[in-house]
């Protein structure tokens, strides 16, 4: 346990020392840049370990399980602070279990799920804030809006008095070359960008992108939250995994 809680503390300063550099190497403040630490199948000892080194965002991607660690870290008087997000897919029949409990949903993607969502929060006299998940290189595989159907989907969250937009998301095709992401992150940085022209920075204050393979492209671009978790973590064992489904 000592050695595994030691290199997880290793390997946090050296993914934020990577941060640090690539951020002055795009003249980027570092501060400006936050780190979401992606736990999923990993054990609330590795996340416990990792938040007393100084991480305090977590993202699961799996409701059952985001739910579960939760539970769990409830019971841990020094976890109180842990920020969790959900940066799944969120499934319509799992809203209930995480609107108001998540600092950030970062996967909204369709007007069903939006309405689904302000529904809930309704129901308790919730707040939850959001991301819409936007699809920019249009993969058939990746959810998240269209380019052509956000500003309906900004009028409709205008419309829901529950729901906080703070900015976007988006992921990148796996591409071989990471250089290849920078194009896509670009584009969602510019209608991150157009949208706090509209709504104000600080209403407007998140882009999340970037992951373990291609974040320095994110920061380059103008990421403000980084999803990285095997930098930290290691390879995922699915095998080992507490859950098979969301």
């Amino acid at each position: 346990m000592r050695e595994r809680k030691a290199e997880l503390c290793q390997n946090l300063q050296s993914l934020q020392d990577e941060i640090q550099m690539q951020a002055l190497k795009f003249d980027r403040n570092p501060q400006d840049i936050h780190l979401v630490a992606v736990s999923k199948t990993h054990p609330l000892s590795d996340i416990l370990a990792v938040h007393e080194a100084g991480q305090k965002a977590f993202g699961e991607n799996k409701v059952q399980e985001l739910c579960e660690k939760m539970q769990e870290a409830s019971q841990v008087p020094e976890a109180q602070d842990i920020s969790w997000h959900l940066i799944g897919t969120l499934q319509r029949n799992k809203v209930k279990f995480v609107v108001g409990r998540v600092a950030l949903i970062h996967s909204v993607n369709t007007l069903k799920l939006l309405e689904k969502l302000e529904s809930i929060a309704t129901e308790r006299g919730a707040e939850q804030d959001i991301l819409l998940q936007v699809n920019i290189a249009q993969e058939a595989s990746k959810q998240g809006f269209a380019l052509e159907d956000l500003s309906t989907a900004y009028t409709y969250v205008e419309s829901c008095p529950h729901l906080h937009l703070r900015g976007l998301m988006t992921m990148a095709p796996d591409f071989s070359n990471k250089d290849d992401a920078l194009p896509i992150f670009q584009k969602c940085h510019g209608l991150y960008k157009d949208l706090q022209k509209v709504y104000g920075q600080d209403q407007i204050n998140t882009l999340s992108m970037g992951m373990s393979a291609d974040f320095p492209q994110a920061i380059a671009a103008g990421a403000t939250h980084l999803r990285v978790g095997s930098h930290i973590f290691g390879a995922r064992d699915y095998s080992k995994s507490p859950l098979s489904k969301s």
